[in-house]
């Protein structure tokens, strides 16, 4: 989609013509008036917006275009306004900066100048936006784009997907089943300058082998057998955007030269076509298996895993983040019963807890919210048992550890009550307080005592 520009312009006949020059790069509206550029401002979005300072009834003076430009912030905050002014006009261009225009433009326009502004303009529209999305996205410390953690490893993780977002390299994500490859790749996605743009997702173990080269690239009419019609491939849907490969470890050899011909050139060629296809389209691929071990194997070409593993990413088994766990049981439990429509306050026994902390987790987050899921069906007296959960044949595993001092115990003790009621309380310092029954200041000490990280 093209971006949207308003031109806020008396003369028609420039407005017309910065028209005609910018329509192939962006959506262009005119409003030759005051009343019309509040109207398309208070309706429409628009990330750019060019102001003539002259506009009736009064265009021989600025007065008109200086009140519109200190109104634009309250009709339509993130509008970016640049001032077309006069080559006589400097003072009122600079009070036009003052008011909050980006940037000005003199008369007569030249185009390509006008162009450069835009497109310059356009730029610190995308960075301000994609900040506020990051904002939104960490307003809580403890969850970034559907993913939730306060264990050091989701810390981590959370600081690594914002970097990876702000490039525009190859990502690959390694992690086990369960532990959340897609969400963290349609989180590298939702922060970045691609975010508009499609995110097509792949699971390369899920397409039957003679059909992915069509699925991934597409294929021209009579290709081969039961080709009727030419298919667009995913790639090409996923032009500007991104493109998750799943189970990347599971790629014929055959299309890893493809792929990694795409990587290094920027174009594909579809099934049976001769005509090479420019993309610009990111690559995230994921995997369970370990591909260094793949490609000593033979089964992974090395040059297309060194291609992949530009940005690594690891997803955390959830048995590596338990303080994690009971923050998303209580998540589930919470969306399962908004789904529902159950009005009443589901709760964990204290036995499910323990089950629920000392369980290994071997299907990590799915997993858990499939145990949540069935709990929610079975449940009596808004109180959910091991039962419930399906977890009542299994105890906590027996660990071997050397003899603690009482001191060391009793710290270490200490440490788990705390991070287990900070992960019951979601976080709040003063619910979990209320929990542990001391004062608020106290656990403030403890949390820096044992180096807890809110």
């Amino acid at each position: 989609m093209k971006n949207k520009l308003l031109i806020i312009e008396d003369e028609i006949s420039l407005a017309k013509q910065i028209k005609w020059a910018l329509s192939d790069t962006y959506q262009v509206t005119i409003a030759g008036n005051v009343r019309k550029a509040r109207q398309s401002l208070t309706t429409e979005a628009f990330p750019l917006a060019t102001l003539d300072l002259g506009l009736p009834p009064f265009p021989d003076t600025p007065q008109e275009g200086f009140r519109l430009l200190e109104a634009i912030p309250a009709i339509s905050p993130h509008t970016k306004v640049i001032v077309i002014t006069g080559n006589t006009e400097q003072e009122n261009a600079m009070k036009a900066v003052a008011l909050g225009a980006v940037d000005f433009c003199p008369k007569p326009v030249g185009l390509e100048l006008l162009k450069t502004i835009l497109k310059r303009t356009f730029r610190i529209y995308e960075l301000e936006a994609a900040n506020r999305r990051l904002q939104r996205e960490c307003g809580n410390t403890y969850s970034l784009c559907n993913m939730l953690g306060i264990s050091s490893a989701m810390e981590e993780l959370f600081r690594l997907i914002p970097q990876a977002g702000a490039t525009h390299y190859p990502v690959l994500i390694r992690g086990e089943s369960g532990t959340g490859k897609e969400v963290a790749a349609a989180a590298v996605h939702s922060l970045s300058e691609r975010s508009q743009a499609p995110l097509i997702i792949i699971n390369c173990g899920a397409i039957p082998e003679n059909l992915l080269e069509s699925e991934l690239f597409g294929h021209e009419k009579g290709s081969f057998t039961g080709a009727a019609d030419q298919k667009t491939g995913r790639f090409e849907l996923a032009d500007k955007g991104t493109v998750f490969l799943d189970e990347i470890g599971d790629m014929p050899k055959e299309l890893q030269v493809k792929l990694l011909r795409f990587l290094q050139e920027g174009t594909i060629e579809r099934v049976g076509g001769i005509q090479t296809i420019e993309l610009d389209v990111r690559v995230i691929a994921a995997t369970h298996v370990d591909l260094e071990e793949a490609v000593k194997e033979g089964s992974f070409r090395e040059d297309l895993y060194y291609r992949l593993n530009v940005v690594p990413i690891t997803t955390p088994p959830l048995r590596e983040r338990r303080e994690d766990i009971l923050l998303l049981a209580n998540h589930f439990i919470r969306t399962e019963a908004q789904k529902l429509n159950h009005t009443g306050r589901v709760s964990l026994s204290p036995t499910s807890v323990s089950a629920l902390t000392s369980h290994s987790w071997p299907g990590n987050v799915r997993e858990l919210q499939n145990c949540i899921c069935r709990a929610m069906t079975t449940f009596s007296n808004s109180v959910i048992t091991p039962s419930d959960l399906g977890l009542t044949d299994e105890g906590p595993a027996p660990e071997e550890h050397p003899v603690l001092t009482l001191k060391k115990a009793r710290e270490a003790a200490e440490h788990r009550e705390i991070l287990h009621a900070m992960a019951v309380a979601c976080n709040n310092i003063s619910q979990a307080a209320k929990l542990l029954e001391v004062a608020r200041p106290t656990l403030h000490n403890l949390l820096k005592k044992y180096g807890i990280n809110r």
